[in-house]
């Protein structure tokens, strides 16, 4: 399918009861169907396959379904900083914003230096997407150290006194992505929460204390300490696995 074809397929489902539904969360657009939720435009994204210069015709249509296909479909390896810039300053809804970052920016070699890059302008989505971008890459960047993490931790301190709702929930989600990727990351996230928290600020206070909440509770800190003790079992296997390799050439 082309992107005329894509769009009439997707004009094809109007739900108006829907998108009033959408609007009272948020979730806004210059044009909105209300007909696709997400587990439908992830299927129609797995038939149509990655797709670039389709994303680009889809994202320029300014459609909220056409534009979160678009997130779904672009080649993560072929987007650029440019595309980044130019797509985050059409952010219009925490949708578009928490779609563009998690199904697509996060992947992209740019994404560490965009959340730093972002967390520092003033506009509201603009910003929340520095601290979603945060939270993805906590989740989905494996091969990333502690210290990439480390790093975010004064931006996330520096923007949580900053009272649009977007952005509050947007640090927050961050400090406790980032506080439930390791040990070491969740005692300076807990750390950082504290310090938070004794800032004279209403926003301040409530990431404090929601982030606390979650990195103190028992569910976190056993999920944590499991993640010691399987990669204790791995290090402990893959050393057997060495020392019977050498023996064997012996």
């Amino acid at each position: 399918m082309d992107c005329a074809e894509i769009l009439h397929l997707l004009a094809s489902r109007p739900n108006p009861h829907s998108v009033a539904g959408m609007a009272r969360y948020g979730i806004v657009a210059k044009k909105v169907y209300g007909g696709w939720p997400t587990p439908a435009l992830k299927k129609l994204a797995r038939e149509i396959g990655r797709h670039h210069t389709l994303a680009q015709e889809l994202w320029a249509s300014e459609i909220y379904e056409a534009r979160i296909l678009a997130t779904l479909i672009d080649d993560a390896a072929k987007v650029t900083k440019r595309q980044m810039n130019q797509w985050v300053k059409d952010f219009d809804s925490w949708a578009i914003c928490d779609g563009a970052c998690i199904n697509l920016f996060r992947y992209t070699p740019f994404a560490h230096q965009k959340c730093v890059d972002w967390s520092g302008r003033p506009q509201e989505f603009v910003k929340m997407a520095a601290f979603a971008l945060m939270a993805g890459l906590a989740v989905a960047d494996r091969a990333a150290d502690d210290e990439a993490f480390l790093r975010f931790l004064p931006l996330i301190k520096s923007a949580a006194m900053d009272e649009r709702n977007m952005v509050k929930k947007g640090v927050n989600w961050a400090l406790r992505q980032i506080g439930k990727r390791s040990v070491p990351l969740n005692r300076a996230a807990l750390d950082a929460a504290y310090q938070i928290h004794r800032v004279d600020s209403r926003a301040a206070r409530w990431i404090a204390s929601d982030a606390r909440r979650e990195l103190e509770s028992s569910a976190v800190q056993e999920r944590l300490r499991m993640r010691i003790t399987i990669k204790s079992l791995k290090k402990g296997q893959n050393l057997k696995a060495k020392v019977e390799r050498k023996n064997k050439l012996r």
